[in-house]
Formats: C-alpha cells, structure tokens, sequence
C-alpha cells in the first residue's frame, strides 16, 4: 500500500551549486550595493562604483574597448552636476549601469534575428556546428530535452564520424533522457548519416530533429567544407553554433568564422560555471550580432537555460528575476495543477501528500542556487556545502512518505500521523529509524503552520471588482507567509510591490495560484539556513 515517486523525479541530483558568471555577478552586485551605504551620491561615490564595475567585467575578459565606452555612456547619462533637485542619483546611475549591461550584451543593435522557436505540427531541423571540446553533443540533448519538457517530440541524428566515441556518447545522453536516436557505427559519410536519420524521423512524425555534427580541435578548411555537406544534405531549419565560453573574447573571430561558412541563426554558450572568462565570451558574441539562444550552466541535463539579455543582466546585478521564477514554476508545476493546489492552501487543507508533490516540485526546479539567483537579495547567500545537505534531506523524506498509505497522505489530523504504530511501521518501511519519522512529522507541522497563514487568501481577477483591496490583502498576508530575514533580503513590502509591478499586465489570479507554488521553496530556503 506504499506510494510510487512521481514519473521525472528522478532526474535532479544532490550536487553542489553553481552561479553563471558567478564572480562577475557577485562583483557587480556588490558595487551597486555599496551606493546605499551613502546618503549621498556624488562624483567621488559615482566614480568609485564605476570603477569597480569596469575592473569586475576587465576580469571577466570582456574587451577593453566595450569596457571604456559603456564607462562614457554611464557617465554621460548620469550627470552629477546638472541633475535636477529631488532626483535620485542613485536610482538613475542603477539604471544606466543596468541599460549598458543590456546594450552591450545584445550587440547595442535592435537589428538581431528573432530567435529561432520550433513550430509544432511540422518536422523542424537543427543542425548543431563547433569546434571539437565545446560540448556540443551534450548541448544537443539538453536542447532536445528542454523542449521535450514543452510538448515537442525530439529525436537525435549523430553525424559526427570523426571522433571516436561520439555516438555512443548521444547515444548514452539520449537514451537516459529517453529521445529516439539515429546513428551508424559503419558508414562513413556524415552528410548520407544525417539524410538518412531526418528522412526517417520526419516519416516517424518527430517535429524537432536535431543533428549533431562533427568539430575538430581549431577551423580547418575541412570541417567547413563537411558542414556546408551537411547542410546541404539535410536543409535545416536552424543552424546552431555551439561555443565553450572559456576562450573570452577571442570567441567574437570564431563566431565570425562560422557565420562566414554557414548560416549561423543562433548561439549557444556552455561550460559558464567553470571560469571567469565568460562575460567576455557573451559580449565577443554579441558583437557578431548573433543571438545567444540558451546558455549552458552545467554538466547536468537541466542545468541550461534560455538566454534573455534584460533578466539575464537583472540577476547578475542581484535584482532578481521574478517572470523568470514564475515561468520555471510553470514548468514544473502544470497549469491544470495550480488552481487546484492553491484552492486547498486557502481552505486550509495541507497534507502530506501535498507536501511530497512540493518537495518534487523543488527538486525538477534543477539547482536551488540558479532559483534563488533569481529572487532579489539572494542570490550568493545560499550557504557552502548546504544544497548537497538540504537535497539529501529532501530525498530521505519523500523515501518516508513512500511508506506511508492513502490515509497518512491525505490526512490533516496530527494524531494520525503521530500515532506510535504507524510511525515505527513508516520508518520499517523506507528503511529508516524512529528518528527520521519524528523529523518528518515535525517539518510537516512547521510547513502546515506556514501554510496556513494563506487560509482565506482571495483571488483577485483581472481588473474585476474589489481587485485593488484583494491585492493590498494578499500582499499582506504574502509577507507574513515569507520568513523575515528572507522578506528583508528581498526588500520588505516594498521589495513585494515591484515583483508585482514586474509582472505587469499577467491576469494576478492565476499569477497568485502560481505563487502557491512557490511557498514549499520559501520554507526549503528557510531550512536551508537562509
């Protein structure tokens, strides 16, 4: 009478956090942050600040000309001098920093190809291209698996037969995230492997077909001269160009180079959780005016993500990015879901049942780190070594609950769970001592506690009657669910009035179903240590 894991739990593991750029992140955030240690910002304090901007992206490898002419457009936007009186100095150098950030990391031009999106119904095919070590087969499983979880039906073409091991390293990738492959240990020509592996998808109804392509160790004539092969073989749609991001600005001649051989619509970055140099890789790339499309942040599956210049620039500067959170709560947690659970936080009904499905939800969200770099405040104050502990914590509990049968489940009444017979039988069950169960019981009385500060929690329709106060009411009652410190962290109420502001024109019913989503990660962090 146990209960099984739910289907694509598995795939998060403990691990210990990483943050994009995290150095140059943390550098930046720190030099904004000390212009609120000064009642008053004047040329000194104004010069300081971009002087520890300018050295955090130099470290960061980005090009010295960028880094001299984004000084010159702050300082011209930001005239101590003949500000007019009442303006705040602070609130316009943040936003000047912020827009050069922005200008610089988009190529400072509006002329950039949309980035390419599949469309569904109809075989798209997208050929990857880079040089040999750019993780460029496993960029394109997590391609493939990041739109899996959207609805598409990926599949996988290897038609790289210049490394040894290549296909049965796709092959390895694919299978463990269960998309159909392609692939040939015997013929030799790349251009008939990857014909014959789209022929055969498209008649298989896949409507994402990406190919994976040789590289080599630097841009030989060869490798171009296969890629245009290939291209022409197989008509694709999109031609990604994978790049590892430790080269810095010498990426802006390699993006050059592929772009020159063939059609180049975007641009993927990995490996930027290992070193310094990628803000100078984004930046180099950008100058090419060559989209980045998503950004590798990690060797696991999930640990890539779409790029977005504005809330990539938000984050890095520590002020958080609040749409962002709210589409990965949407991935994570579907949409038919979200109204149900929010129904029984506002009736008071949490179970343990409810409990598991957000405990599962915390772990699909990939690396707490990346999540709480998107909250205002947090990001760099998960404490070392704590996420590898808190994961593990997470995942003897679920074992518990495993053990436990419908009724345990479903139930809200403590004297259930903390009957004596049932708690020694739960623990017999996961394999656990008396210890662990306590434990269990107790994080499940603290979470409820919690949760019921949400008990009678309005939901305000769009522009419908009594709108304004129902809003006024929940933001109240927000804030009493937040831990303090956290609330503090990310600004007080006023903190909560610009989460709000930045999701702007979003129907705020079903925006604060989804933010039920996210009160059992507000609890996680506060174990956490937060």
């Amino acid at each position: 009478h146990g209960r099984r894991s739910p289907k694509g739990a598995g795939w998060s593991v403990a691990r210990q956090p990483t943050m994009v750029l995290g150095e140059l992140g943390s550098a930046l955030a720190g030099a904004l942050r000390k212009l609120g240690e000064h009642t008053v910002v004047d040329e000194e304090v104004m010069d300081a600040c971009l002087k520890e901007v300018t050295k955090a992206l130099l470290q960061a490898d980005v090009n010295v000309q960028y880094v001299v002419q984004m000084k010159k457009n702050i300082v011209k936007q930001v005239n101590i001098q003949e500000l007019a009186a009442g303006l705040n100095a602070r609130k316009l150098l943040e936003k000047a920093v912020f827009n050069e950030l922005v200008n610089m990391l988009e190529g400072g031009s509006a002329e950039v190809k949309e980035k390419f999106v599949p469309k569904k119904g109809k075989p798209n095919v997208v050929m990857f291209v880079g040089l040999q070590g750019c993780g460029k087969t496993t960029t394109c499983t997590k391609y493939a698996y990041h739109f899996q979880k959207k609805g598409y039906k990926p599949a996988l073409v290897c038609a790289d037969t210049f490394r040894a091991g290549a296909f049965d390293q796709l092959k390895q990738n694919a299978t463990k995230a269960r998309i159909p492959f392609y692939g040939s240990y015997t013929e030799t020509d790349p251009a008939k492997i990857a014909a014959d592996g789209v022929e055969r998808f498209k008649d298989e109804k896949n409507d994402l077909i990406i190919v994976d392509t040789s590289g080599r160790h630097k841009q030989e004539d060869s490798l171009f001269e296969e890629m245009r092969q290939v291209a022409a073989a197989v008509q694709p749609d999109m031609t990604i160009f994978v790049m590892d991001s430790s080269i810095g600005q010498a990426a802006q001649d390699q993006a050059r180079a592929f772009k020159a051989t063939v059609d180049v619509g975007s641009v993927i970055i990995t490996k930027l959780d290992g070193h310094a140099k990628g803000g100078g890789a984004i930046s180099a790339v950008a100058a090419t005016k060559s989209p980045i499309a998503f950004i590798g942040t990690g060797e696991h599956i999930d640990e890539f993500e779409a790029f977005d210049t504005k809330p990539f620039v938000s984050r890095l500067l520590g002020l958080g990015d609040w749409t962002g959170l709210i589409d990965k709560i949407n991935d994570v947690i579907p949409m038919d879901q979200q109204p149900e659970l929010m129904d029984k936080l506002v009736a008071g009904q949490f179970t343990m049942r409810i409990l598991y499905e957000q405990f599962a939800n915390i772990q699909k969200m990939g690396p707490m780190s990346s999540v709480m770099s998107m909250i205002p405040g947090m990001d760099g104050m998960l404490p070392k070594g704590q996420e590898k502990a808190s994961q593990a914590k997470i995942k003897r509990m679920m074992c518990l609950m495993d053990s436990m049968t419908d009724e345990e489940l479903d139930t809200t009444s403590l004297k259930i769970l903390q009957d004596p017979k049932r708690m020694e039988r739960i623990g017999r069950g996961a394999g656990r001592g008396p210890g662990d169960v306590v434990e269990l019981v107790e994080e499940y009385k603290r979470m409820a506690k919690m949760m019921g500060k949400m008990k009678g929690m309005k939901m305000p329709k769009k522009g419908g009657y009594g709108h304004s106060q129902a809003m006024a009411q929940n933001m109240q009652q927000m804030a009493g669910a937040i831990p303090p410190h956290m609330l503090k962290q990310m600004g007080g109420m006023s903190g909560l009035q610009n989460m709000m502001k930045q999701l702007e024109g979003k129907d705020m019913g079903k925006m604060m179903e989804q933010m039920g989503g996210m009160k059992g990660m507000g609890k996680m962090m506060k174990q956490m240590g937060m």
